[in-house]
């Protein structure tokens, strides 16, 4: 279970028992890509708040209340905030599917050329567990690193102010 506290002074808000999934989704994920974090009723600005992170034990309702949570969570556990920071730093900046998504890019744009709904369906298929927000972040990406190595091109569409992909 993990444990964590957003600081934004003078604000303070905790939240206990999440699993990693959760921490990740709703916390570390928008912070790490320079998103607001909506927590407790707040917007937390990524560029103001502290974070800090402790993995430990499930904290029963009993050792939550009163105030004495927090103390609980950093008694009992241990401080991984730079270790998990680091690791959703780490897949924000090369998302694991972003390689496979280039090459399936490339490999179909070879044969057609793909428009926006097709280049959102080839990351839906390649990045299930992915929202809606991020596929578009990793196809937009996947387009423009292959742009760059020059493995494909926009050119125009049939669709009035859209670009398709084909390969050069």
């Amino acid at each position: 279970m993990f444990h964590v506290e957003l600081r934004q002074f003078p604000h303070v808000a905790r939240g206990f028992n999440l699993s990693r999934q959760e921490l990740d989704a709703r916390i570390l994920r928008p912070l790490a890509e320079g998103r607001p974090v909506q927590w407790n009723e707040r917007r937390w600005a990524p560029e103001k708040t502290k974070v800090a992170v402790y993995e430990g034990p499930e904290l029963p309702v009993e050792e939550i209340g009163m105030g004495r949570g927090w103390g609980n969570a950093t008694k009992k556990g241990e401080n991984v905030t730079e270790r998990v920071l680091s690791e959703v730093r780490d897949e924000v900046e090369s998302p694991p599917a972003l390689d496979s998504l280039k090459e399936a890019i490339a490999e179909r744009a070879g044969r057609e050329p793909l428009g926006q709904q097709e280049l959102l369906d080839l990351a839906g298929d390649l990045a299930a567990d992915a929202d809606a927000n991020q596929r578009v972040s990793l196809s937009v990406r996947a387009v423009w690193e292959l742009l760059g190595e020059g493995r494909v091109q926009l050119t125009g569409s049939d669709r009035p102010g859209e670009r398709d992909v084909n390969a050069t």
